[in-house]
């Protein structure tokens, strides 16, 4: 039996004999009894076990260190002591599994950091236990959403030949002998094992629109890579993306399905990590769970970008970075204007000389059909746009901005073969888990981190 199991049934297992099987959390010894703090990892409860002298092997059990891996055998009670409602009476406690003096998890706080340097063993820890069982509750709600709706599920490639972004920020994938290419002083990819430049994918977006021009609709869901030299609190050098790409849709519908899912995906988390959004709720983000529900019940705002910064420049603000017409907006901005509309806001119509190359372009000749949606407390969530459906205007926009049209002529060929209007957004699925959980390091919402200097385990 799970503790999963026997919680979701409790009452019917009262007084009955069950067996269990996991880990010392923690052991409180006394001269006569002792108490074990128990976890299978099934949910986010421990349960705790009771053994006396009568208990078989009393010695043996006493001597059990933190950290090692038992079967128990005993009966269900009701508890006579505080901090929980039930608890199990041992007959028998059988080690599994021992666990040596110098185990670094012993019962006390830790830091994130140090954490961080044992990433093997932390999910073992009750906030990464939270975390961790949020990521894949929220991990089932993206899919349980799109899925829902008829969306397909593309498994876009993590090697490509394309620079989504336009940025040169990817890993190169390569089999040359770099030892030789250093000597030599030149690259030959024709030797290369795909027989051209290949990198690791920075987005998913560019295959989903050709998927999405046959099953209209589509999503992907996986890792995504930036070659990017940030050392900052929400950026790592692998994360996962959720991409959704929609034929017939245009921005003001974008809007409708980014406002939906998001909302949907909250709902989802707080309804199927009850527990682990209490904890986080009381030891990481006061006022977690209020905070989730207020974004759930609000109304997403819509607004230019040009209307922002007429906003941002009327305020009585001594800015650390002076807003402009024609300019990104920063941090400090991003939080005035969802203080200002009290809840999230589309931002949308972006300049076009600080979006990517495939946006759709407006009648202005200055903005694209952008938005980026920001929420109250974490900023930026959401970027996404109408992509531009017409030939000649996205040939002249990829000549303008210098990207090379060979090896891109089939994604200009979706605009010659039955294109129409569509559109699609990217969320960062970590800047999601930081908003969800409140823990506001990157590094601690994805198992093993991989940033600057750290490729660790």
């Amino acid at each position: 039996m799970t503790l999963k199991e026997l919680y979701e049934k409790i009452e019917e297992y009262l007084n009955q004999t069950i067996e269990i099987k996991g880990w010392i959390r923690r052991h409180r010894k006394q001269k006569e009894f002792g108490f074990i703090d128990f976890s299978d990892g099934t949910c986010f409860k421990h349960i705790q076990i009771v053994y006396d002298k009568e208990t078989k092997d009393f010695d043996k059990i006493d001597a059990l260190k933190h950290g090692s891996a038992i079967r128990v055998l005993g009966t269900l009670v009701k508890s006579e002591g505080k901090g929980q409602d039930y608890e199990i009476k041992a007959t028998e406690v059988t080690l599994e599994g021992d666990c040596s003096d110098d185990y670094p998890l012993q019962p006390k706080q830790h830091s994130r950091e140090f954490l961080r340097e044992i990433g093997y063993l932390r999910p073992r820890a009750n906030l990464f236990q939270a975390v961790f069982r949020i990521r894949s509750v929220a991990a089932m709600a993206i899919h349980t959403y799109f899925q829902e709706r008829g969306y397909v599920y593309l498994h876009a490639p993590l090697i490509t030949a394309s620079d989504c972004e336009g940025a040169g920020e990817m890993f190169q994938v390569t089999t040359l002998d770099l030892n030789r290419v250093a000597s030599e002083k030149k690259v030959d990819y024709g030797k290369d094992f795909f027989g051209k430049q290949a990198a690791l994918t920075v987005s998913g977006q560019l295959q989903g629109e050709t998927f999405a021009m046959a099953f209209r609709n589509i999503y992907t869901f996986g890792p995504t890579f930036r070659a990017e030299n940030s050392n900052t609190k929400t950026h790592a050098s692998e994360f996962w993306m959720i991409e959704p790409e929609m034929a017939f849709c245009d921005l003001e519908g974008l809007m409708d399905v980014e406002e939906d899912m998001l909302k949907f995906i909250v709902r989802y988390v707080l309804e199927h990590a009850k527990d682990e959004m209490e904890f986080c709720n009381q030891f990481v983000e006061k006022g977690l769970i209020e905070k989730l529900e207020k974004l759930v019940n609000s109304h997403f705002t819509r607004i230019t970008h040009e209307e922002v910064i007429k906003i941002l420049k009327e305020a009585k603000v001594d800015w650390e970075f002076t807003p402009e017409y024609g300019e990104d907006i920063a941090k400090e901005h991003e939080k005035y204007i969802t203080e200002y509309f009290h809840g999230p806001v589309f931002i949308t119509d972006w300049p076009k000389d600080i979006k990517a190359f495939y946006m759709k372009q407006n009648p202005d000749g200055k903005t694209v059909a952008a938005v980026d949606l920001e929420v109250p407390g974490a900023g930026e969530l959401m970027g996404g746009s109408q992509r531009e459906e017409d030939y000649e205007k996205l040939l002249s926009r990829m000549n303008e901005m210098k990207i090379p049209v060979e090896g891109m002529e089939w994604y200009l060929n979706l605009r010659r073969f039955g294109g129409c209007v569509h559109s699609g957004f990217g969320m960062g699925f970590e800047r999601l888990l930081i908003y969800l959980t409140g823990v506001e390091n990157i590094r601690d919402v994805i198992p093993y981190p991989r940033t600057p200097g750290n490729c660790e385990f």
